[in-house]
Protein backbone atom coordinates (compact mmCIF):
# COMPACT_ATOMS: atom_id res chain seq x y z
CA UNK A 1 0.00 0.00 0.00
CA UNK A 2 1.87 3.33 -0.86
CA UNK A 3 0.70 6.62 0.29
CA UNK A 4 0.97 10.05 -1.92
CA UNK A 5 1.07 11.82 0.96
CA UNK A 6 2.56 11.33 4.88
CA UNK A 7 -0.06 10.71 7.39
CA UNK A 8 0.11 13.70 9.55
CA UNK A 9 0.93 11.96 12.79
CA UNK A 10 2.96 8.34 13.30
CA UNK A 11 -0.11 5.50 14.04
CA UNK A 12 2.48 3.39 15.55
CA UNK A 13 3.40 6.24 18.03
CA UNK A 14 -0.33 6.65 18.78
CA UNK A 15 -0.77 2.86 19.21
CA UNK A 16 2.11 2.94 22.05
CA UNK A 17 0.51 6.19 23.28
CA UNK A 18 -3.22 4.09 23.36
CA UNK A 19 -1.48 0.87 24.87
CA UNK A 20 -0.29 3.13 27.41
CA UNK A 21 -3.59 4.72 28.41
CA UNK A 22 -5.73 1.11 28.56
CA UNK A 23 -2.69 0.27 31.23
CA UNK A 24 -0.75 -1.80 28.85
CA UNK A 25 2.47 -0.08 29.42
CA UNK A 26 4.68 -3.14 29.51
CA UNK A 27 3.40 -4.21 26.71
CA UNK A 28 3.60 -1.24 24.85
CA UNK A 29 6.98 -1.51 23.34
CA UNK A 30 6.62 -4.69 21.96
CA UNK A 31 3.95 -3.97 20.34
CA UNK A 32 5.71 -1.07 18.63
CA UNK A 33 8.39 -2.85 17.92
CA UNK A 34 6.52 -5.64 16.29
CA UNK A 35 3.84 -3.07 14.39
CA UNK A 36 7.12 -1.27 13.33
CA UNK A 37 8.73 -4.49 11.66
CA UNK A 38 5.85 -5.56 10.07
CA UNK A 39 5.56 -1.66 8.29
CA UNK A 40 8.47 -1.61 7.19
CA UNK A 41 8.23 -5.14 5.98
CA UNK A 42 5.40 -3.41 4.13
CA UNK A 43 6.82 -0.59 2.87
CA UNK A 44 9.97 -2.50 1.55
CA UNK A 45 8.17 -5.30 0.00
CA UNK A 46 6.28 -3.15 -1.76
CA UNK A 47 9.16 -1.41 -3.09
CA UNK A 48 10.87 -4.93 -4.07
CA UNK A 49 7.46 -5.99 -5.59
CA UNK A 50 7.50 -3.03 -7.88
CA UNK A 51 10.76 -3.09 -8.57
CA UNK A 52 10.44 -6.73 -9.73
CA UNK A 53 6.80 -5.97 -11.57
CA UNK A 54 8.38 -5.52 -14.85
CA UNK A 55 9.63 -9.10 -15.20
CA UNK A 56 6.67 -10.79 -14.32
CA UNK A 57 8.19 -11.90 -11.19
CA UNK A 58 7.00 -11.67 -7.73
CA UNK A 59 9.83 -11.80 -4.50
CA UNK A 60 9.12 -15.14 -4.09
CA UNK A 61 9.45 -16.47 -7.82
CA UNK A 62 12.46 -14.23 -7.72
CA UNK A 63 14.07 -16.35 -4.90
CA UNK A 64 13.12 -18.96 -6.46
CA UNK A 65 14.90 -17.81 -9.63
CA UNK A 66 17.82 -16.80 -7.84
CA UNK A 67 18.37 -19.63 -5.49
CA UNK A 68 18.59 -22.04 -8.81
CA UNK A 69 20.87 -19.47 -10.24
CA UNK A 70 23.35 -19.53 -8.05
CA UNK A 71 23.49 -23.55 -8.20
CA UNK A 72 26.34 -24.83 -9.93
CA UNK A 73 24.23 -26.53 -12.69
CA UNK A 74 21.16 -24.66 -12.27
CA UNK A 75 19.13 -27.75 -10.90
CA UNK A 76 18.49 -28.68 -7.15
CA UNK A 77 15.50 -31.12 -5.86
CA UNK A 78 12.94 -30.07 -4.92
CA UNK A 79 13.35 -30.50 -1.17
CA UNK A 80 16.28 -28.58 -1.04
CA UNK A 81 14.66 -25.32 -2.77
CA UNK A 82 11.88 -25.92 0.12
CA UNK A 83 14.32 -26.05 2.82
CA UNK A 84 16.16 -23.04 1.49
CA UNK A 85 13.68 -20.82 1.26
CA UNK A 86 11.87 -21.12 4.38
CA UNK A 87 8.07 -20.79 3.47
CA UNK A 88 5.90 -23.49 3.32
CA UNK A 89 5.91 -26.33 1.13
CA UNK A 90 2.71 -25.31 -0.85
CA UNK A 91 3.91 -21.78 -1.50
CA UNK A 92 6.76 -23.21 -3.23
CA UNK A 93 4.73 -25.52 -5.57
CA UNK A 94 2.65 -22.42 -6.34
CA UNK A 95 5.60 -20.35 -7.17
CA UNK A 96 7.11 -23.03 -9.44
CA UNK A 97 4.48 -24.24 -11.08
CA UNK A 98 4.33 -20.42 -12.18
CA UNK A 99 7.92 -20.42 -13.24
CA UNK A 100 7.20 -24.01 -14.67
CA UNK A 101 3.93 -22.28 -16.85
CA UNK A 102 6.13 -19.19 -17.84
CA UNK A 103 9.03 -21.41 -19.20
CA UNK A 104 11.78 -20.04 -16.78
CA UNK A 105 12.18 -23.67 -14.98
CA UNK A 106 11.26 -27.66 -15.48
CA UNK A 107 10.53 -30.44 -13.52
CA UNK A 108 12.44 -33.36 -13.99
CA UNK A 109 12.36 -36.92 -12.27
CA UNK A 110 15.30 -36.41 -10.20
CA UNK A 111 17.52 -39.44 -11.21
CA UNK A 112 18.56 -41.42 -7.66
CA UNK A 113 14.90 -40.87 -6.69
CA UNK A 114 12.21 -41.28 -8.70
CA UNK A 115 9.64 -39.53 -6.72
CA UNK A 116 11.33 -36.53 -6.28
CA UNK A 117 11.27 -33.81 -8.87
CA UNK A 118 14.30 -31.31 -9.77
CA UNK A 119 14.24 -28.31 -10.68
CA UNK A 120 16.10 -26.96 -13.45
CA UNK A 121 16.53 -23.35 -14.65
CA UNK A 122 16.03 -22.93 -18.40
CA UNK A 123 18.12 -20.41 -20.59
CA UNK A 124 15.52 -18.20 -20.45
CA UNK A 125 14.90 -17.94 -16.34
CA UNK A 126 18.76 -17.73 -15.74
CA UNK A 127 18.80 -14.78 -18.42
CA UNK A 128 15.67 -13.44 -16.90
CA UNK A 129 17.18 -13.98 -13.12
CA UNK A 130 20.25 -12.14 -13.96
CA UNK A 131 18.40 -8.60 -15.22
CA UNK A 132 15.48 -9.01 -12.41
CA UNK A 133 18.95 -8.95 -10.14
CA UNK A 134 20.41 -6.00 -11.80
CA UNK A 135 17.34 -3.89 -11.04
CA UNK A 136 16.75 -5.47 -7.33
CA UNK A 137 20.27 -4.75 -6.41
CA UNK A 138 19.78 -0.77 -6.61
CA UNK A 139 16.84 -1.63 -4.36
CA UNK A 140 20.00 -3.61 -2.24
CA UNK A 141 21.92 -0.60 -3.15
CA UNK A 142 19.61 1.98 -1.07
CA UNK A 143 17.30 0.63 1.62
CA UNK A 144 17.45 3.37 3.42
CA UNK A 145 19.65 3.06 6.39
CA UNK A 146 23.29 4.30 6.58
CA UNK A 147 25.77 1.32 6.52
CA UNK A 148 26.26 1.16 10.28
CA UNK A 149 22.66 1.08 10.96
CA UNK A 150 22.04 -1.81 7.82
CA UNK A 151 25.16 -3.81 10.08
CA UNK A 152 23.30 -3.26 13.35
CA UNK A 153 19.75 -4.09 12.04
CA UNK A 154 21.23 -7.58 10.30
CA UNK A 155 23.16 -8.04 13.25
CA UNK A 156 19.98 -7.81 15.96
CA UNK A 157 17.51 -9.65 13.73
CA UNK A 158 20.15 -12.62 13.11
CA UNK A 159 20.32 -13.00 17.09
CA UNK A 160 16.43 -12.90 16.93
CA UNK A 161 15.97 -15.37 14.38
CA UNK A 162 18.89 -17.65 15.73
CA UNK A 163 16.89 -17.39 18.88
CA UNK A 164 14.08 -18.11 17.96
CA UNK A 165 15.38 -21.72 16.05
CA UNK A 166 15.76 -20.10 12.57
CA UNK A 167 19.31 -21.47 12.14
CA UNK A 168 21.69 -22.38 14.38
CA UNK A 169 25.50 -21.61 14.11
CA UNK A 170 27.49 -24.68 11.88
CA UNK A 171 29.47 -27.08 13.34
CA UNK A 172 33.08 -26.75 14.37
CA UNK A 173 34.97 -28.19 11.32
CA UNK A 174 38.02 -30.09 11.74
CA UNK A 175 40.81 -29.37 11.76
CA UNK A 176 42.42 -31.17 8.53
CA UNK A 177 45.35 -33.80 9.07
Amino acid sequence: MVRHSPLPVDPIAEAKRQWSLHGWTDAAPGMTAVTSIMRTQQLILGRVERTLKPYGLSFARFEMLRLLAFTREGRMPMASAIARLQVHPTSVTNAVSRLVKDGLVRREVHPEDGRAALLVLTPSGRALIEEATVALNEVFCDIGFSDDETTALVRILARFRKEAGDFRDPDPVPEPL
